[in-house]
């Protein structure tokens, strides 16, 4: 049933736009009832965050499942119950209201006692989730992006901040917030929730000691009162040392054990689309990972700038239809860490994709790049792919960013099929092959 086609036939298109987001929630209210409202019952955690909500979800749901329960999932990159997970196709992290109470269904029947729901700012903000029982609200960080939709940074947090009202709100839930103490809005979000927990590197109820990072992973002990867990992060990068800080305070807030949270977080290998090295045999390094803000760039770049071996080569895009003050920052930061820089296609929708290449391109002059000797603009993504590749050498690092997990990219004319990794270990058998 699409509900708003149904509606629209009978409210004009203009007034229907006009009396967003209430025409958002009445589609809630309604299809909830219609479908008897599937969500009484459940047991939700929820996550989100501009960066880190999909790794910190996916941590916490393999935490869960090694525990011996059975938890749902949906993530912008999969969704399914336990171990059996299937990949999310579709652009959108938090899906609409009638497929989100179709999987609840489904997830239900197969036995579900908790669903991790990342959960996005549109989500909350058109009210996509109304009626979801959040006993579990989790914040990762809130950095700059979707101002595109929000407007203002200030109504972005006020849109995050809405998950922790609604869990606060759940009368038979945990009501329990888990923020990242790092934030600068952090007390915002915990003055919201019944009770908190706070975690950080250096900062909150819940913090990390002994930290020892490797190219492949992390080992720290986190520490919070008089408990000490001992967690062996197999997810390169500072950033997941926070990320799986979240999901130790998540396991504590309902309630695992010590045991249970170490061994759940070990479990997890790899989330796809996150750091995920290419390797055919070559004697460079290819990373693909999601990464798509300013502050997921400067985090990344921080992360792997100290162990190249050789040069850093960054190929990235910027989305059409998105926030475009991101785009010259991206680039100026790539032009900053990175020794090369090669600007490409995202998702450019029906926006002018030369045009978004050359607001990013003006970030990385500032930077002091110069364009066809370590700039250089190649808008087809295969092509650049190729290109970023091809200008590896012996102990070079490339890093494709932007796409990560995604199997669609958005074209004036349409989709098309999409699969970055997969298009990275073609084009490195092709050049090994000719080497």
């Amino acid at each position: 049933m699409n509900f708003r086609r149904i509606v629209k036939k009978f409210i004009p298109v203009n007034l229907f736009k006009k009396i967003e987001p209430y025409g958002h929630l009445l589609e809630a209210v309604l299809l909830n009832a219609l479908h008897g409202f599937p969500l009484r019952g459940l047991k939700v955690i929820g996550v989100t965050g501009t960066n880190g909500k999909t790794t910190t979800s996916f941590l916490v749901h393999k935490m869960l499942t090694e525990a011996g329960f059975k938890p749902g999932l949906m993530s912008t990159v999969a969704y399914g119950v336990g171990d059996d997970i299937q990949p999310q196709i579709a652009h959108m992290t938090s899906v609409s209201v009638p497929m989100l109470l179709k999987r609840v269904k489904i997830m239900k029947a197969q036995g579900m006692d908790w669903l991790v729901l990342e959960t996005t700012s549109h989500a909350l903000a058109q009210h996509r989730v109304w009626g979801m029982p959040y006993s579990v609200a989790v914040m990762t960080n809130v950095t700059h992006e979707h101002l595109d939709y929000h407007g203002t940074f200030e109504r972005y947090v006020e849109a995050k901040k809405m998950l922790f009202k609604q869990t606060n709100q759940n009368k038979k839930g945990l009501r329990v917030g888990v923020v990242n103490a790092e934030d600068p809005n952090a007390r915002s979000f915990t003055a919201i929730t019944t009770n908190s927990i706070t975690y950080g590197r250096d900062r909150g109820d819940l913090q990390a000691r002994q930290i020892r990072l490797t190219p492949v992973g992390s080992q720290y002990v986190a520490v919070i009162e008089d408990d000490e867990y001992l967690i062996n992060c197999h997810l390169p990068g500072s950033f997941n040392v926070s990320n799986s800080l979240a999901a130790v305070a998540v396991g504590r807030a309902i309630g695992l054990t010590r045991q249970q949270i170490e061994d759940g977080i070990a479990a997890l290998t790899a989330v796809e689309g996150r750091m995920t090295r290419i390797d055919e045999g070559q004697d460079f390094d290819v990373i693909v990972d999601f990464a798509h803000t300013p502050d997921s760039f400067e985090k990344l770049f921080k992360d792997i700038k100290p162990v190249v071996k050789g040069r850093l080569i960054v190929m990235f895009g910027s989305a059409g239809r998105r926030d475009e003050a991101k785009r010259a920052v991206q680039g100026k930061l790539a032009g900053e860490f990175a020794d090369e820089v090669i600007i490409t296609e995202e998702d450019d929708r029906d926006i002018d994709g030369v045009e978004i290449m050359n607001q990013i391109a003006s970030g990385a002059e500032e930077a002091g790049k110069k364009p066809d000797q370590d700039l250089f603009l190649v808008h087809d993504r295969t092509e650049a792919i190729n290109f970023s590749i091809q200008r590896a050498k012996k102990g070079d690092t490339v890093l494709l960013l932007g796409k990560g997990h995604e199997k669609t990219i958005e074209r004036a004319d349409g989709e098309y099929p999409w699969d970055e990794i997969s298009t990275a270990h073609t084009v490195l058998n092709t050049l090994l092959a000719t080497r």
